[in-house]
């Protein structure tokens, strides 16, 4: 891609004058009706040292109205960022519907800078490609407009620049060693650039390569692309509004005809079909079980924290399956420091105003700590899904998508499990009186799980295809048998134990390798 491009392009200074006050005023008034149509759009500025970045950067900003808009400017990771997942702070700088997010430089440093400098290894490269392709997939099926702009300077432009920054005090700061490093070995920095441009560049999220030899060249080139895009988005939003409402009628009749023949179409051999609901524990076993379950996790937990390997327990199941229950056991002798409980509810306004994976990602824990979720992502697949909440076509790329998360954690070094407590419809109906009638318990029990408890057999067959579509050898689904509460807590804590032991002896053998 960069040997095409032509970089005796230029303009000058009449022409440019001519053209901004137009391009100025167009901008203004796409990031106004962005705004009106909660359209997000996400600007990634990246290039060589020295093109322009910035300077372009300050360009662009002067025409859009400084309330709807945010820049950030993504350096060296700061410790926390080390300490999570790779995409984790792009996840959590992703601004609410309808703003714009500028990036100076962005989430290619990984495979760019860091790469070229050793900081990436190369068997960690394709990985971080695979993580950035999803990325900018999810979000843009999401409907947000990802900008990506590539400024392109040679060689000797490249030195000539740093050498009149270095010149002056006042910007010496800014031609930093890496940079000259990067323009002495430019021919080697270029194939990184190259290849990374050409595995990252689609459909969805195309690369823009902006000639910046010439800055007012590189300035309108610039603004016309942003125009374009946000252009371009703003009519495939009033077409997908027309779309929809032609469509939302048929969805309905087509929801009918699938609830009608659920009952004659369920598959009899099904996952959650084959849990053993008959497991039992007396509570003499359970409770000597437990003391002796606990005391190995409160030293597991330890020695997570000692190693830096982060841990992330996903906790779905019918209403009154037990979740609580098991989560309390679980952490009842674990560091509090060291681990986070996350409620999952109903998301607030701010957090609708985001990607769904949003908020699960800004909780998700640094190296060495744990953070356990009371429900989770997949309530995309199962409450949304059933409640309408979301569309068919969101519900059912959400198992890719979720998917790809998992696998980023794991990639970062994560333990990722998640337990389905499975429970029949009596023990749930038992439990359910039980709490109604036990004043203590009364604030567990509300009308919304008596009305979700009609819908169970949508919610079996939603279950059944989110365990056989998300179970992965990294990333399992335990199905935890859970009538009896005691066996059930039992199986959680046996489960984590194994996992993480087995974790443990990993990282010993990796290390007994190097040795």
């Amino acid at each position: 891609m960069l040997e095409k491009v032509d970089l005796t392009k230029k303009m000058d200074k009449k022409e440019y004058k001519e053209r901004m006050p137009e391009l100025e005023a167009k901008l203004g008034r796409l990031q106004r009706e962005c705004r009106e149509k909660k359209i997000t759009v996400l600007i990634a500025f990246e290039g060589y040292g020295a093109a322009g970045k910035g300077l372009q950067i300050g360009k662009l900003i002067q025409a859009l109205d400084p309330r709807g808009f945010r820049v950030f400017a993504v350096k060296k990771e700061t410790e926390d960022e080390r300490m999570h997942p790779f995409m984790w702070r792009f996840w959590t700088k992703l601004p609410e519907k309808g703003r714009i997010a500028i990036y100076d430089t962005s989430w290619y440093r990984k495979v760019m800078a860091d790469r070229f400098e050793k900081k990436t290894p190369e068997s960690e490269v394709p990985a971080a490609f695979e993580s950035i392709r999803a990325f900018e997939k999810q979000l843009t099926d999401d409907g947000i407009v990802i900008i990506k702009l590539f400024l392109v300077i040679d060689k000797k432009e490249q030195k000539k620049r740093f050498r009149k920054l270095m010149e002056s005090p006042d910007s010496e700061w800014r031609v930093s060693k890496e940079d000259l490093e990067r323009n002495k070995h430019f021919d080697e920095y270029e194939q990184i650039n190259e290849e990374m441009l050409r595995k990252t560049d689609s459909e969805y999220a195309p690369w823009n390569l902006v000639e910046a030899m010439d800055r007012r060249f590189a300035t309108v080139k610039i603004y016309n692309i942003v125009a374009e895009a946000m252009e371009e988005a703003l009519e495939k939003a009033g077409e997908a509004a027309r779309v929809q409402e032609e469509t939302d009628s048929w969805e309905k009749a087509q929801k009918e005809i699938r609830e009608n023949l659920q009952g004659q179409t369920k598959l009899q051999d099904s996952i959650l079909a084959k849990a053993d609901l008959s497991k039992s524990l007396t509570k003499e076993e359970y409770k000597e079980r437990l003391k002796e379950l606990q005391k190995k996790i409160a030293k597991l937990h330890g020695e997570l924290y000692r190693r830096r390997i982060p841990v992330v327990l996903g906790f779905e199941g019918w209403d009154a399956g037990g979740k609580g229950g098991a989560i309390k056991r679980l952490t009842e002798k674990m560091d509090p420091r060291g681990y986070v409980v996350n409620p999952t509810a109903s998301p607030n306004d701010i957090e609708k105003a985001h990607h769904y994976l949003w908020r699960f990602w800004r909780a998700m824990p640094k190296d060495g700590h744990i953070a356990i979720f009371d429900r989770t992502w997949y309530g995309r697949v199962m409450v949304e899904r059933i409640e309408g909440f979301c569309t068919e076509k969101e519900w059912k790329r959400a198992y890719k998508e979720i998917n790809d998360m998992e696998q980023d954690l794991v990639n970062a070094g994560a333990v990722v499990m998640k337990f389905w407590m499975q429970i029949d419809k009596d023990e749930q109906k038992r439990r359910f009186e039980e709490r109604q009638n036990n004043p203590e318990k009364q604030w567990k029990i509300t009308d919304e799980d008596w009305r979700n408890r009609e819908k169970w057999d949508q919610y079996e067959e939603a279950v059944n295809e989110m365990l056989l579509r998300t179970s992965t050898p990294q990333a399992p689904w335990i199905v935890v048998e859970g009538n009896c509460k005691y066996y059930a807590r039992i199986r959680v804590l046996e489960s984590v134990v194994e996992a993480l032991e087995k974790r443990l002896a990993e990282e010993d053998e990796k290390a007994g390798q190097k040795k």
